[in-house]
Parts: C-alpha cells; sequence; structure tokens
C-alpha cells in the first residue's frame, strides 16, 4: 500500500432484502470511517462483480450513511446469483476486488451470500479479510442461544399487522383466509406470525415426518379446522401457511394442480409463485361441498412486502450493532468469520463451524415442533385433536359436517394419527 493511501473496507449485500440491511451499512462505514479506512459499497450484489465491472463500486462517507438505518430495502440493491454463475465467473470477482483495492469484505446476506464470502476467503489466502453479518427473515440461520436473524423480528411485527386486519375481515365477513408466507427451509416465520396475532391455525412443514407431504392430509387438515370452528358456532377463521409446505410436496402430485418455475439460481423451485393457498382452497372447497357446507375461502400470500419494510427498533439497534462488530473484528486482523450477537456481546463464529460440509451449504435452523415454543402455538390452534374423535366431541363435529361418526372418523382420523 502507497503511503498515505487508506486501506479499503468493501461492502456487499446478497441474496434476498431482509429489514435492517441499511442498518448494517451505516454503522460499519461509519466506525471504518472513524477508525481512518475509505468505504465502497458494491451495487447489485455480486452481479457485476461476475462482470467484471469495476464501476459497481460507490465511494461512502458519513454523510451517505447516518440516517439509513432506519429505513427498509438495501441503498446498495442486492441480487441472487446462480452457483454455477460464480464458480465460472470466480476469477473475475477475486481479480476484479482486487483491483479495487479491497482489504476488507463485508457480505451480508444468507446462506447463498455465505457461500461465497467462504469461498472468497479461502481463495484470497490472507490478502483479503471477510467477514459474513447473516440476514434472513426465514430465521433459519442457527445462531447461538437461540438468537433470530436480523429482519426476521421487524417481518413478523408487519406480517402480525396485516393478519390481524385479516383476522377482522374474516369474522365481519364470515369467512375463511387461507395466507401463505415466506419460510423456504423453516417455518419460523409462519408460526411466528400465526401464534403473536391468534390466527386459528398455523402448518409448517416441520410438523410433518414424511418425507413428502400429501396435498389430501393439507387439505384435510384444514378442512377438519373449519369444520370444528362451525361445530363451536364460528363461521370464520385465518389459517398460516409456510412456504416451504411447497418445498416437500410431490412434484408430479403439484404439477396437477400448480406449474412451476426455477428461482434465479436455476436449482431451486420459485415458491412464491406456487399459489399453495389457492390450490389447497380448491381442495378444501370440493370436500366442504360434499358435505353441503358452503363456506367462503379467500387465498391470500404475504412475504414481498415485508422484506423491505423500515425495520422496527430491535431490528435497528441489532444490525447497528452487528456492522460495529464486524468492522472491529476485522480491523482486528479477523477473517474468516460470522459477526454474531450472544448474550450481550459480539462475537465471531468461524465459517467452518457454520457449514456442513456434506452440503456445502450453510446449517439450517428448523422448528423443533418437540420444543415447548412450538407446543405453545400448536395449543392455542383450533384443529381436530385426538379427543375429537370419542364421544360427544365426535357426534357433535359429525353432525357439523353432516356426516355419522363412524364415517367421520373413518374419513379424517388419520390426520391425528388414530389410523
Amino acid at each position: 500500500m502507497a503511503k498515505g493511501k487508506k486501506e479499503t473496507v468493501g461492502i456487499i449485500v446478497g441474496g434476498g432484502p431482509a429489514p435492517g440491511i441499511n442498518g448494517v451499512i451505516s454503522s460499519a462505514t461509519i466506525e471504518a470511517i472513524n477508525e481512518g479506512k475509505q468505504v465502497v459499497g458494491i451495487m447489485d450484489g455480486f452481479k457485476r462483480l461476475c462482470e467484471g465491472d469495476k464501476n459497481c463500486a460507490i465511494p461512502f462517507n458519513i454523510d451517505d450513511v447516518s440516517r439509513i438505518h432506519t429505513q427498509g430495502g438495501s441503498i446498495l440493491r442486492t441480487s441472487r446469483e446462480k452457483p454455477e454463475r460464480i464458480r465460472e465467473r470466480f476469477k473475475i470477482i477475486m481479480s476484479t476486488l482486487k483491483a479495487m483495492g479491497i482489504k476488507y469484505l463485508i457480505t451480508i446476506g444468507g446462506e447463498g451470500t455465505l457461500f461465497v464470502a467462504n469461498k472468497i476467503e479461502k481463495e484470497s489466502r490472507g490478502s483479503l479479510n471477510v467477514v459474513h453479518v447473516p440476514k434472513t427473515i426465514d430465521n433459519d440461520i442457527p445462531l447461538p442461544g437461540g438468537a433470530p436473524t436480523f429482519g426476521y423480528e421487524t417481518a413478523r411485527h408487519w406480517g402480525v399487522e396485516i393478519v390481524k386486519n385479516v383476522m377482522e375481515d374474516a369474522k365481519t365477513t364470515g369467512r375463511w383466509y387461507f395466507i401463505t408466507t415466506m419460510g423456504r427451509l423453516s417455518g419460523y416465520l409462519a408460526l411466528g406470525i400465526g401464534k403473536a396475532a391468534g390466527a386459528t391455525v398455523t402448518l409448517i412443514s416441520e410438523e410433518f415426518k414424511e418425507s413428502k407431504i400429501s396435498l389430501k392430509k393439507l387439505s384435510d387438515i384444514l378442512t377438519g379446522s373449519i369444520i370444528k370452528r362451525l361445530s363451536m358456532n364460528r363461521d370464520h377463521g385465518v389459517a398460516i401457511l409456510a412456504e416451504g409446505i411447497a418445498d416437500r410436496l410431490d412434484l408430479d402430485e403439484l404439477s396437477q394442480h400448480e406449474s412451476y418455475v426455477k428461482d434465479e439460481t436455476g436449482s431451486r423451485i420459485r415458491l412464491s409463485e406456487i399459489q399453495l393457498g389457492r390450490i389447497l382452497k380448491n381442495l378444501v372447497k370440493n370436500t366442504l361441498e360434499t358435505m353441503n357446507l358452503n363456506v367462503t375461502i379467500v387465498d391470500k400470500n404475504i412475504g414481498y412486502e415485508l422484506r423491505a419494510a423500515d425495520p422496527i427498533p430491535f431490528d435497528v439497534e441489532y444490525t447497528r450493532n452487528l456492522g460495529y462488530g464486524a468492522i472491529r473484528y476485522l480491523l482486528k486482523g479477523g477473517t474468516g468469520a460470522m459477526i454474531v450477537y450472544d448474550e450481550g456481546y459480539l462475537k465471531p463464529i468461524p465459517f467452518v463451524e457454520m457449514i456442513d460440509y456434506e452440503t456445502g451449504l450453510m446449517k439450517v435452523r428448523k422448528v423443533n415442533t418437540e420444543s415447548e415454543i412450538y407446543e405453545v402455538g400448536r395449543k392455542y390452534m383450533i384443529r381436530l385433536e385426538k379427543e375429537d374423535f370419542n364421544g360427544n366431541n365426535l357426534k357433535l363435529i359429525a353432525k357439523t359436517a353432516n356426516m355419522d361418526p363412524i364415517s367421520f372418523k373413518q374419513r379424517f382420523a388419520y390426520i391425528v394419527g388414530l389410523q
């Protein structure tokens, strides 16, 4: 480094948006500049780096970022890249980072971004210090102490506000809503929204132990909830569905109801375009019609409107901590780790502890359906239980479905494990 020339910190955002990204960018930039470094923000994720575009690096000063921490979205924008493209263009990525003069690199993202960060750190052989800040509204990264990933609390907050309004509409109009939320690998967001809003029932993929989830079983669980509510003289309700359920459906069965496409990576189904709520609505309505029950069901998706929302104070504070911690770690010579907040302290977790080397991907945190966290949510749902298939409960619910008790039990008891 030439005498008097400041070392450069680069910041890049990958994957989908999450509330709080700008908080990390802001605090990291301010702390780096205060420590005598210069900062550049790399626009559009790894997309333009793959093309060798050095003009994607935008110089930052404190005034550029001092008030962005309360804003949603990402001032650097973001993108997803296919793993194959990253591999093919990796030498270009490395040479572009070198040409930019970047000594320290902060990556902000989920599993895909961590994969690239780890690869960059290894390939640099000590010439580039890399730290990763984990973000996802899905809350599926196994942070210590059960800490949430940044963005989750804000997404849940605004998701609850939407669901509360929908619940009031359901009550006012006497109808049901099937609401699908984001969460490819984990049902945390759906469960968190459902519990906090007091939704009638929430379905997440983790509760199904079979390798492939049956659409018939899903529709029968929802049908059972509707019938049970009707037996309680309640003609309305809201069901929350985690989109990750669709990732566990048999594709041959799914294709009978819905066409599907792959996402930007080319390796995963774009779950947001699978109308899980609509498929289940049609199946449930068909079943109810055979019972001469007329129930209005509306399907709705929420997700994109949560990802770029203004962060709530929890995530504002959280991300400012993480951005500061990322810079402090880098400037102490640290590299190859993810910054987390654990029991009041900022600390690094080495990449090697976060990556499953059988798959090469980040380890995933799923909802533990044996935990009290899930048990609380499950206890307050209205859905058929084992005790509903005996005595007066069975008689009342079967009568509501215009069926005799034996036929009702034969039709629905399997969903609670009685067959």
